[in-house]
């Protein structure tokens, strides 16, 4: 299997560093890079309103969600891209070679965040929780899906353990031997799981 053929869905908790590995790993292996966090924007404003205004607007209104996992599908059906999505995994079903889950610790998480945005930790941890809250209620509201539910990812893994660039070697070394066991198998289920 070629690396330019691959669908890799990456997903996590916010403040996990996902987009970060999801873009590097695009850049990587040459591989297009979606966003579900770019495809709402891109809902927002073709609708003329800003993403918070929406995002509340659309609580109760599957609306935005079916249009970013619409588009998730269609990306994942033409190959050669890394998905960067709450539900990238769940939408990408078998058409997703991998599927990575990033978590961290809620204080680690917050800490990152607060420092992106420029906010401080606890402001950045009531809305972090709330929005966290809202997406999870919405996923299981429309489609039946517990966001916390890690048993379709073929790894779940801990960024606050490590340095952010040995999290990238163990992502970009799970894709290499993926790629390497799938030319080796010919496309024969591998032992663990991995197809």
């Amino acid at each position: 299997m070629k690396a330019s053929k691959l669908v890799i869905a990456v997903s996590g908790l916010h403040g996990a560093g996902r987009s970060t590995h999801a873009r590097r790993l695009a850049e990587v292996f040459g591989l297009r890079y979606v966003s579900a966090g770019k495809l709402f924007r891109e809902f927002s404003s073709e609708r003329h309103m800003q993403v918070h205004q929406l995002s509340e607007a659309l609580k109760h209104n599957p609306e935005v969600d079916e249009f970013i996992d619409g588009r998730t599908r269609e990306e994942a059906a033409k190959g050669c891209v890394v998905l960067d999505g709450d539900l990238s995994a769940w939408m990408a079903g078998d058409m997703a070679d991998l599927r990575i889950f990033l978590t961290a610790p809620d204080q680690v998480r917050f800490k990152r965040l607060a420092r992106r945005d420029g906010k401080a930790f606890g402001e950045m941890k009531v809305e972090t929780f709330k929005r966290e809250k809202d997406d999870r209620e919405r996923y299981r509201e429309f489609y039946g899906v517990d966001f916390r539910d890690t048993s379709i990812y073929d790894i779940v893994l801990n960024t606050a353990n490590l340095p952010r660039e040995s999290i990238f070697k163990v992502l970009k070394t799970l894709v290499e031997e993926y790629i390497r066991a799938k030319e080796e198998g010919g496309g024969v289920p591998l032992e663990g799981g991995v197809k």
